[in-house]
């Protein structure tokens, strides 16, 4: 079972990237080629690819996922970049972690045209970065339709705060 396989191979990291947090690397998945590509299908089966006519990737393992699905449900890819990262006209939002402060940006010419978008991620913490997408897009009237992550830290309770759905392949 998939999850099984993810649960085994994920690696915890307790007090990284500082004393408190148990951080998840989900690197050793893309050790394995057979469990990333059973993790991207599954990830990409998900019915609310069709409505979407975008996904946004967020940096940086957000990326990983979102151009591997994106290529399989032939949606365009947008690029949700830290500060400083991107050029061009950008809206810009500062947002909180569980452990500081960053800022996501994203490039307004390659949202034009685009209404409906699906967020995609690595995990799911506290929500602050997935907010942070929300309200950027929100900004431009562009709607959020959903999230697809690996992991979501559910006792985080993250999916709480949100104004959408969240489909995670793995909760902890």
């Amino acid at each position: 079972m998939l999850t099984e396989r993810l649960k085994n191979t994920i690696k915890d990291y307790p007090d990284f990237p500082k004393k408190g947090i148990v951080f998840k690397d989900l690197t050793p998945v893309l050790l394995d080629p057979e469990l990333f590509n059973d993790l991207i299908v599954k990830m990409s089966d998900n019915p609310i690819f069709k409505e979407a006519d975008a996904l946004v990737g967020i940096d940086a393992r957000g990326f990983i996922f979102s151009s591997a699905i994106a290529q399989i449900v032939k949606k365009p890819l947008i690029l949700a970049r830290k500060k400083n990262k991107l050029p061009g006209k950008l809206i810009e939002k500062e947002y909180g972690l569980e452990y500081g402060n960053d800022s996501l940006g994203i490039q307004k010419s390659s949202i034009s045209g685009l209404d409906k978008f699906v967020i995609v991620d690595d995990l799911l913490a506290t929500g602050g970065t997935a907010q942070c997408i929300y309200d950027l897009l929100d900004s431009q009237d562009k709607k959020v339709i959903g999230m697809s992550v690996v992991v979501e830290l559910s006792f985080l309770k993250a999916v709480d705060q949100l104004n959408f759905n969240v489909y995670p392949v793995l909760k902890f």
